[in-house]
């Protein structure tokens, strides 16, 4: 019953008005910023080298650092690999698709976050995020309205944060380790809950500083062994880019009843993966430091080009060039029940249909280039991604329930519901580590499709501050200007921290802190 309930909110959530839609508005917004993914490509690697620090805020990097940390995880291993499993190699161009198309909601969520930020008034740091954007636009015309769909999403968010997606990723880490070195899930379910446990009581400054160390050493190691991968079957380029354009497209006749499935799994997976258009960036794009939204608009969007561009492709290079994946017609049995019989095409690795779709795909596909070393290095590597991907998934939890509780008087009260919030995070990952993949996938897909409707839904109502601070950046660099925000001179409305910072209220770079009326704080 409980599986039953499970699949039929997965059909109705990610039906064709959201798959299409997600496209759909990611075309819309290439075309309305003039094509930022291209033409704002140099900012965009400009803020890897720049950007402000202060007690309040992580530095521009710091904060892409904490992006991609939500971001590669399960989705960019598993995910892909379910993808080609369920949709074909042909998934992975729509992946791309959704990427490049994505990065420009990327940055209009990401610049919402931005302009109405908050500075916490416990912790001093700051915080956003689309519930902040939901209230704030356009409170001066519909405040009720604003409020109530603020909240909605943000009880949606702190739900699929704590309960519905931490799973998924614990699976993965405890199937991938079993299959490495047989230690039960059990083992591992006790051994994540220990380690996270002593992360997450910590604020956003220590998140930041661990996503910061260790995001770029996981990625970077694992596109290394891609790209040796890469060269050692060098002769099979041509080979896994025809599979991936020909099953794209139905070219093959043997993937032609696929091909709806193909964008489905392709798109489905991608926004698992990059997020662009879920409305999670915006949490970490609020906390950064600088003089400019667009600036971490841009940040935010290049952290979707690496996610989709160069991790996921690592993967799915791996699996198509080793061959080692089955892809399946219909209902997937199970890897105990799976035959011939119930795939629409397999790999030339002749990957055994026992193995079931997910890390095992990359682990036997690595140990085809590498005899008795895949599964460990991407136990290992997949252990980095999901702790530090959980890291944020409770952060961004955490920043939904603080916009509830914000204005709660009772503080003692606020911090049981954190500590609640904290168990509950604790608790998915432990049942998500021993159930099954199929459990565990079907409510994390919920958790991603329910903020993916809500968050893409209002930003396409409320994009005109983003589209004016993305125009009025690029008459400041024109002139020369490293350019500085005013919300009041593009009549962007309730932006109030970034009023403050204008009148000279509020410090920003490594001095930190804020201007009061009766002296600087500091």
């Amino acid at each position: 019953m409980f599986a039953e309930m499970i699949d039929g909110a997965n059909n109705l959530i990610w039906s064709i008005p959201l798959i299409g839609g997600l496209l759909i508005v990611g075309l819309y917004f290439t075309i309305r910023t003039g094509l930022l993914q291209l033409r704002n490509l140099p900012d965009m690697l400009d803020q890897l080298k720049k950007g402000e620090v202060s007690p309040d805020g992580t530095s521009s990097f710091q904060s892409l650092m904490m992006s991609l940390a939500g971001r590669v995880g399960m989705g960019n291993i598993g995910g892909v690999a379910t993808a080609i499993a369920f949709g074909g190699p042909g998934a992975v161009f729509w992946m791309w698709v959704s990427g490049f198309l994505g990065a420009s909601t990327s940055f209009i969520e990401c610049t919402l976050g931005q302009i109405y930020k908050e500075k916490d008034p416990d912790t001093g740091e700051y915080r956003g995020g689309p519930a902040f954007y939901f209230e704030r636009a356009y409170k001066h015309k519909a405040p009720r309205l604003s409020l109530f769909y603020a909240i909605l999403f943000s009880i949606v968010t702190i739900v699929a944060m704590s309960f519905f997606l931490p799973g998924v990723q614990a699976n993965g880490m405890a199937s991938a380790i079993d299959n490495a070195w047989g230690i039960p899930t059990w083992v591992t379910a006790i051994g994540l809950v220990i380690l996270l446990g002593f992360i997450v009581i910590g604020g956003v400054k220590r998140i930041a500083h661990f996503a910061m160390i260790a995001v770029p050493v996981m990625a970077i190691a694992y596109i290394i062994v891609a790209i040796i991968v890469f060269f050692m079957n060098f002769e099979a380029i041509p080979r896994v880019f025809g599979l991936i354009f020909a099953s794209a497209f139905g070219v093959q006749p043997i993937f032609g009843a696929i091909i709806g499935l193909a964008v489905k799994w392709g798109v489905q997976r991608g926004i698992y993966s990059n997020e662009a258009g879920q409305g999670t960036g915006p949490h970490a794009a609020a906390a950064a430091e600088v003089s400019h939204p667009a600036k971490q608009g841009f940040a935010q969007s290049f952290s979707v080009y690496v996610d989709t561009l160069l991790v996921c492709s690592a993967t799915a290079f791996i699996i198509i060039s080793t061959g080692m994946f089955n892809t399946y017609s219909g209902d997937y049995p199970g890897a105990d029940a799976a035959t011939e019989a119930d795939t629409v095409g397999r790999g030339i690795g002749d990957l055994s249909l026992q193995v079931e779709p997910g890390p095992g795909y990359v682990q036997q596909g690595l140990d085809a280039a590498f005899p008795g070393w895949g599964p460990t290095f991407i136990a290992i590597t997949l252990a980095f991604f999901v702790f530090t991907t959980i890291v944020a998934y409770y952060y961004m939890a955490e920043v939904n329930l603080t916009y509830l509780t914000r204005k709660m008087k009772n503080r003692l009260l606020a911090r049981a519901m954190q500590r609640f919030l904290q168990a509950l995070v604790l608790v998915s990952v432990a049942y998500g580590a021993v159930t099954s993949a199929g459990a565990a996938w079907g409510l994390g897909d919920i958790g991603v499709g329910s903020m993916a409707w809500l968050n893409v839904i209002g930003i396409l109502v409320l994009q005109v501050p983003a589209l004016k601070a993305l125009k009025d950046y690029r008459q400041q660099k024109k002139a020369g200007l490293d350019p500085q925000f005013d919300p009041r001179k593009l009549g962007i409305e309730n932006a109030e921290f970034w009023e403050l910072r204008a009148d000279g209220r509020t410090l920003q770079g490594r001095s930190g802190g804020a201007l009061e009326d009766e002296g600087v704080s500091r």
